[in-house]
């Protein structure tokens, strides 16, 4: 594949469509599906989070004196520090870590830091990068060269010779892995052009030392790596873990206080706790505990519509789009991917309380409906594969019933009246 320039005005690897052209009818649509769940709420029928997130507060047994942001910092911060470069694989002495609001803010304060403006990053993913690697690009000033496989990357290295930030994605949002050896290639061959290395590990920080025998970031050669705490055998909070070489992250931690994304220390006993109970096997078992779900859609909807990786089961909104054409039949008028993927998840939302990551991100960094990492007990709970597997036909049925009474109908099912 070859090098792909990414416009500065964009940042969503798909089509957006005219029921969800921006971040802001994407909040529309949060605030309906808020909407189905307090009215499921009221009424006491079961809602079931299947996003493959934690994006709780556990704070068990934390003294009430402690929730304060002055006392926390203080009492919680070098152990914060020691646990996070650990998760990271980092180094005392030579790495640092910082911790904000969310991984996106990380990931912005990261390359407000290190990019030079007017320079090219170049891109590395199994996929693409992901939309918040290219609007903090943008935002810091850069020009972002996208690549796919290590040949399309080196290609795109000696075409730019004004490169100061490599920013690898080591998962991508398609739940596509780079290989090890590409990895340390990539890193090798960014440090020898003088250029800094930032690697979003959003889920990779877990999923590729516990299920692929990988390193973990820091020790991949990476000056600056960030993850998620949401993601993927952690418990939450949904912040971000920024760790690198310390004088990086002193100037990043710096940029984070000055935009208000750093994370409130108050936080800082549940950021302990969960790096304190992480295990890699919980993630093998979160991986497991999908491909169930993912045998029992396949099983149920065919190869054509379910997707495998080997972490997670996809839909493609290309695949949703069709099929709920197919269900509502001749006439039906056409939408573009991440609409259908929109109004499916928002009758599962409605029709069976199964809360999918197709709301978690404003706007998704993929058109297709993912179903990752989910907990068996939840699974267990909605009464197991199969029944996850029948809610998600029927919701197919449903919401091409209601495509089939026109656009104006699938944008008040998505959108709300």
């Amino acid at each position: 594949m070859t090098a792909q320039a990414v416009r500065p005005s964009d940042g969503l690897p798909y089509a957006s469509g005219t029921i969800l052209p921006d971040t802001e009818a994407h909040l529309r649509k949060q605030a309906e599906a808020w909407r189905h769940i307090q009215h499921r709420r009221a009424a006491g029928a079961p809602l079931h989070n299947v996003t493959g997130l934690e994006r709780g507060l556990p704070m068990p047994d934390v003294d009430p004196w402690l929730m304060d942001d002055e006392w926390t910092g203080a009492l919680y911060g070098d152990r914060l520090r020691e646990l996070g470069l650990a998760h990271l694989g980092g180094t005392p002495g030579e790495h640092d870590i910082v911790v904000t609001n969310r991984l996106t803010a990380a990931l912005f304060a990261a390359m407000q830091v290190v990019v030079r403006p007017g320079s090219t990053v170049v891109g590395l993913s199994p996929s693409y990068s992901h939309p918040a690697v290219v609007r903090a690009v943008r935002d810091a000033g850069g020009r972002l060269a996208d690549t796919t496989g290590l040949e399309a990357y080196e290609r795109a290295l000696d075409a730019h010779p004004d490169v100061s930030v490599v920013a690898v994605t080591r998962l991508a949002v398609t739940y596509e892995a780079l290989d090890e050896a590409d990895i340390h290639r990539a890193v090798e061959l960014a440090h020898a052009r003088g250029a800094l290395v930032v690697m979003d590990d959003a889920g990779g920080a877990r999923v590729g030392p516990a299920a692929l025998g990988q390193p973990r970031t820091l020790r991949l050669g990476a000056d600056l790596g960030a993850t998620g705490l949401d993601k993927y055998g952690v418990a939450g909070p949904r912040v971000g873990l920024l760790g690198g070489r310390a004088d990086l992250v002193a100037r990043a931690r710096a940029r984070a206080y000055e935009l208000g994304s750093e994370c409130r220390p108050v936080l800082y006993p549940a950021v302990v706790r969960t790096l304190e109970t992480y295990t890699d096997e919980r993630v093998r078992e979160l991986i497991a505990s999908t491909r169930l779900v993912g045998a029992a859609l396949r099983e149920r909807l065919g190869g054509e519509l379910v997707q495998d990786t080997p972490f997670i089961t996809r839909l493609p909104g290309e695949a949703i789009n069709a099929e709920l054409a197919r269900r509502a039949g001749p006439g039906a008028p056409p939408l573009e991917p991440i609409e259908a993927t929109a109004a499916l998840a928002m009758v599962l939302l409605r029709d069976h309380g199964l809360l999918t990551v197709h709301f978690a991100g404003l706007p998704p960094g993929t058109a297709a409906l993912l179903v990752k990492f989910l907990p068996a007990g939840t699974v267990a709970a909605l009464g197991g594969p199969e029944a996850f597997a029948a809610a998600v036909d029927d919701s197919l049925d449903r919401a091409a019933a209601v495509l089939g009474k026109g656009e104006e109908a699938v944008r008040r099912l998505i959108l709300g009246p």
